[in-house]
This record gives structure tokens, C-alpha cells and sequence, in this order.
């Protein structure tokens, strides 16, 4: 059987898409396919979302933002786009949903945390869901 494909997509790929793409292989492991891209990525992932990450112990320091032209070019199970609007390109995906998720940027840690776990959680409603 195929693995699912999932892709997050934000703006800049710095921090709800990362942390995204990094629970999806947390809690999917090796049954799944995660990406993540910014359709107008910074570059560089954001020193919080590394530390908010490293609570966890996910290393999130080995990700590299990255835009849409950087991941395969194909059809996802499912896309989320995370506050991106209009600057969201259309990607081939059978599901997709619009997670109205704040960027948590300049928060201070505590409300990065709360960002951070609901992310999770959406994460993990999504894998539930395709495992079905």
C-alpha cells in the first residue's frame, strides 16, 4: 500500500509548516510521506520553532526552508495551508484544508508553545484520519 503524502505549506516555511511537517514524522514515523514549503519561503527556519521543537526532542535544526518549486511536483493525499491566503498556490492534493493557525513568529515562548500543540493535534487528527 502507498504511503499517504501530506504537505504543509505556509508563507515563509520558518515555522507552522515546519513544525507541521516535523510531527507528521513524529507521530506517522515511516507510514508516511511529510513535506512542508513556504510560498514565499524565508530561507532559514526560526530559532524558536527550533527550541520549541527541541522541548520535544525533535531536531528541527536539520530542516531548510524551502518553497513549492523544491518539493515533488505530484498529487498529495492531503495539503493543509496554514494563513497564507491568496499567496497559497494551488497544489494537486485529493484532501486539503485551510488551518486558520495565527503565525506564531514574534509570540513570546509560552504562546509559541500553545501554536506549537495545536499544530500537533491537528497533526494528529490528520493521521488518524488517513489511517483510516
Amino acid at each position: 500500500m502507498k504511503k499517504p503524502r501530506l504537505l504543509f505549506v505556509c508563507v515563509e516555511n520558518s515555522n507552522r509548516s515546519q513544525m507541521a511537517e516535523a510531527f507528521a514524522r513524529i507521530h506517522g514515523g515511516d507510514e508516511v510521506e511529510a513535506y512542508s514549503a513556504g510560498s514565499r519561503p524565508s530561507g532559514v527556519v526560526n530559532p524558536k520553532a527550533i527550541a520549541s521543537m527541541a522541548e520535544l526532542g525533535y531536531d528541527l535544526s536539520q530542516h531548510a526552508s524551502k518553497s513549492l518549486d523544491e518539493i515533488p511536483d505530484e498529487e498529495y493525499d492531503f495539503v493543509a495551508t496554514m494563513g497564507c491566503g491568496d499567496a497559497c498556490p494551488f497544489v494537486r492534493a485529493r484532501q486539503r484544508a485551510d488551518w486558520q493557525i495565527p503565525d506564531p513568529k514574534n509570540l513570546d515562548p509560552d504562546e509559541f508553545r500553545k501554536i506549537r500543540d495545536l499544530i500537533d493535534a491537528k497533526v494528529k487528527e490528520i493521521l488518524a484520519s488517513s489511517s483510516r
